[in-house]
């Protein structure tokens, strides 16, 4: 199959395909598509974001029956090949003899790009070492001055995940601010996220916003486009006083102040009749996990406030009124509020 028509069948699975590049459009034909027109068949849409906890339950199924298979003997060895050089062609040799593209991927609509990176993040023992060191983080500054930002390099030096490295040295590298945002810090941030936005609809729709870029004026923006993903590391970078996760949470903070013109949502009965909407509103969705929650819709339930709050609002819920919730599965979490947790706030209403 030539690229254009595989970028052109592709496109019915995946919206965002012409920002994909042409290397990764190759090898979704060959891993992706097959899998994406059978899924089609069985009435399946491909998905993106979170993954549920039934598909992790089946990345495991599917990894677990691999090694079955082959013969190799920790996850450990067959996602992370490279720790093992003494064991890399046996390794190699049998993924390619016995499918391993097609094996992890059973049974999971998503591309398997993801299903892999997701896989690495739930197998890898070097995700889960706890806290850092004052001697690990001085060496992490040690061989991002020698390596750059080579994560991978610097993972199998620190023993630590790519994702773990990279995060920590985001939050090291600079002096941070721990206390209150300052006006001057609340600005930069503002700034940021209006520079990345005003670059990111300019890419969307170049045309359309031509005649704003002339007059000079701000841009509107659909209340949607608030909630969507930001590049935090380039906006810590622009305000400078702060790292990406502080970055996020004072946005989502300025959001919700900015959307709800300052109610107090969670006070008084107006509070009160927010929790009822909430439960209610979950328990309708029959959802088994919490990213099978479309949050956007469900923020209509407690007012015109982002997704975080919503999410936010339903986890102080759920630690406050559901006891041994940790044991418990979402389903559970949500049953017990709505049978045991509702007749009480309605009563109190």
């Amino acid at each position: 199959m030539d690229l254009d028509t595989a970028r052109q069948e592709l496109e019915e699975f995946i919206p965002h395909v012409k920002n994909i590049s042409d290397s990764s459009i190759k090898k979704m034909a060959g891993r992706d598509l097959a899998r994406f027109k059978e899924f089609k068949k069985q009435g399946i849409a491909v998905k993106f974001g979170r993954f549920t906890q039934k598909e992790n339950k089946q990345i495991q199924k599917n990894v677990e029956e691999f090694l079955s298979l082959t013969g190799i003997d920790s996850a450990e060895k067959l996602l992370f090949t490279s720790r093992y050089p003494e064991d890399k062609d046996t390794i190699h040799r049998l993924k390619t003899e016995h499918h391993f593209c097609e094996k992890i991927s059973e049974g999971i609509p998503r591309p398997w790009r993801l299903i892999y990176y997701r896989a690495r993040k739930m197998f890898d023992p070097n995700n889960y070492k706890g806290r850092y060191t004052k001697e690990e983080k001085e060496k992490l500054k040690k061989y991002q001055a020698l390596h750059g930002n080579d994560w991978k390099k610097i993972s199998e030096l620190m023993s630590r995940s790519n994702l773990s490295v990279a995060m920590k040295f985001s939050e090291i590298k600079s002096a941070i601010n721990y206390g209150p945002w300052t006006k001057e810090e609340t600005q930069k941030l503002m700034n940021a996220v209006k520079e990345v936005m005003r670059r990111k609809l300019e890419t969307e729709n170049a045309s359309s916003l031509s005649s704003l870029e002339q007059s000079n004026t701000d841009l509107w923006i659909d209340r949607e486009k608030l909630y969507q993903q930001l590049p935090w590391t380039e906006i810590e970078t622009k305000v400078g006083s702060r790292y990406w996760r502080q970055c996020k949470q004072k946005w989502n903070s300025i959001l919700t102040s900015k959307l709800t013109r300052g109610q107090q949502l969670y006070r008084g009965t107006n509070g009160l009749q927010a929790k009822i909407n909430l439960i209610k509103r979950l328990y309708e969705t029959k959802a088994e996990d919490a990213s099978e929650v479309n949050w956007d819709e469900l923020s209509n339930a407690i007012g015109d406030v982002p997704r975080a709050y919503v999410q936010a609002k339903f986890y102080r819920l759920k630690v406050s009124s559901v006891p041994l919730w940790k044991r418990k599965t979402f389903s559970e979490i949500i049953e017990y509020l709505y049978e045991k947790k509702l007749p009480e706030l309605e009563e109190e209403l």
